[in-house]
C-alpha cells in the first residue's frame, strides 16, 4: 500500500475511570463521545484495496462484505479510519445495538457470510481519522483529526450505513448520554484529550462503563485448563416461568482460590447412584465446536453476588466479577426480573448520520 502511514495500526486504547471526568481534567481539555459496543475496526483503504482490521489486527474483511462495499462507495480512495462495526435491530423508533447478531457474523462458511450480510447488515461508526490522501494525521491533535473526519464525511448520506459519531465538550451532556444511551445498547462514554496525538496501543483515552450488581445461582464449574482446580463458575437465573437458565460465568481466580473452591463446592456436586459425577455439557456454538464444554454440575443452592455491566436478553454481555457469597439469599430469588435494565432508547437518536 502507498498510504502516508504504516499499516496495520494498533488502535489507541482507553483506561477505565469511575465517573465522567471534567472537561479540564487533562491539559487541553476533553472531548466526549458515546462508547459503541461492537467490533473495533481500523479501516484501511488504498484504491481498490480495502482491509477491515480488528483490534488485534485480525482481518474482519471477509465477514463484512457489505461494509467493504460501503467503504468503497463512500470513503475516499486513500484513507485510514478508526471505527466500530455494529449491527442494529428492532423496529423503527425503537432500534438498538444487537451483540448476538453481530457476533453471529463471524462464520467460516462463505455462503453463510453472504446470507447474513443481507439479513443482518452491519454498519460503520467512525470516530477518528489517521490518514487521508497524502496527509498523515496520527501526530496531529485530536481536535484537528476530528475536524478532518467531519470534513471527510460531510457528504455521506444518513442512510449510507457509514456514520460519524457524535461528540460534545460538555461533561454534563456526556453524563446524560451515559444514562440515556445505554437503553440503545451502548456501553458508556469515552473521553478523548483534545490536544493529544493518536497513540497506537496506548491507553490515553478515558472510558466510563456501566457497572451493576446482581445475585445468581452457581449451577456448576469447569476445571481449570491446567487440569487442577476451578477454572470458572457457571451461573444461572430463573425466568418468570420458573426455568433456570444459564446466564454466564465467573473466571479469573488465583491458583489458591481455584483449589479451595473444589473443596468448598464438593458437597453440592451432583452424582449418580454409583457416586460418579453426572455428565453435563453447556450448549455448543460455532465458537466452541472444538472445545471441551463439559462441566461439573452442582445442586442450585449456592448464591453469589456479582458485578456486571450489561445483561443482554438472558446472558451477561461481558465477563462478570465475583463480589461475595450471599448465604442470606434464597436461590429462587435469583431471577432475571431482579436485574436493573436500562430504559429503552432509540439507536436512531444516537446516530448522527
Amino acid at each position: 500500500m502507498t498510504l502516508p502511514i504504516a499499516t496495520p495500526v494498533s488502535p489507541m486504547l482507553a483506561k477505565a475511570v469511575s465517573d465522567v471526568p471534567d472537561a479540564d481534567a487533562v491539559p487541553g481539555g476533553l472531548s466526549y463521545e458515546p462508547k459503541w459496543d461492537g467490533f473495533r475496526c481500523i479501516v484501511v483503504r488504498d484504491g481498490d484495496d480495502i482491509v477491515l482490521a480488528s483490534r488485534g489486527a485480525k482481518p474482519l474483511t471477509r465477514y463484512f462484505p457489505e461494509v467493504v462495499e460501503r467503504v468503497r462507495e463512500h470513503l475516499p480512495q486513500r484513507c485510514v479510519v478508526d471505527a466500530e462495526i455494529v449491527v442494529r435491530a428492532g423496529r423503527a423508533g425503537a432500534e438498538h445495538l444487537d451483540w448476538d447478531l453481530l457476533s453471529a457474523r463471524i462464520h467460516p462458511a462463505a455462503s453463510r457470510v453472504t446470507k447474513l450480510s443481507q439479513e443482518t447488515p452491519a454498519e460503520l461508526v467512525c470516530f477518528d481519522l489517521l490518514a487521508t490522501g497524502d496527509r498523515a494525521l496520527v501526530d496531529e491533535a485530536f481536535a484537528d483529526r476530528r475536524a478532518a473526519l467531519e470534513e471527510l464525511l460531510a457528504g455521506v448520506a444518513p442512510d449510507s450505513g457509514i456514520h460519524l459519531t457524535r461528540v460534545t465538550r460538555d461533561p454534563d451532556e456526556a453524563r446524560r448520554w451515559f444514562e440515556d444511551f445505554e437503553g440503545a445498547g451502548l456501553d458508556g462514554v469515552v473521553a478523548k484529550p483534545l490536544a493529544q496525538p493518536y497513540a497506537p496501543g496506548k491507553r490515553t483515552m478515558l472510558k466510563v462503563k456501566h457497572k451493576r450488581t446482581a445475585e445468581a445461582v452457581v449451577v456448576g464449574y469447569r476445571i481449570h485448563k491446567s487440569g487442577s482446580g476451578v477454572g470458572s463458575l457457571l451461573l444461572g437465573m430463573y425466568t418468570d416461568a420458573g426455568d433456570l437458565v444459564n446466564v454466564g460465568g465467573i473466571a479469573a481466580f488465583t491458583a489458591a482460590r481455584r483449589a479451595a473452591l473444589v473443596e468448598e463446592l464438593e458437597p453440592l456436586v451432583l452424582r449418580d447412584e454409583a457416586g460418579e459425577v453426572v455428565a453435563a455439557e453447556t450448549d455448543r456454538s460455532r465458537f466452541s465446536s472444538s472445545k471441551d464444554v463439559s462441566y461439573v454440575p452442582l445442586r442450585p443452592e449456592r448464591v453469589v453476588e456479582v458485578a456486571f455491566d450489561q445483561l443482554e436478553k438472558a446472558r451477561f454481555r461481558h465477563a462478570v466479577t465475583f463480589l461475595r457469597w450471599r448465604p442470606d439469599r434464597e436461590p429462587g430469588s435469583c431471577t432475571l426480573a431482579q436485574v436493573d435494565r436500562a430504559p429503552a432508547y432509540d439507536l436512531g437518536d444516537v446516530l448522527v448520520r
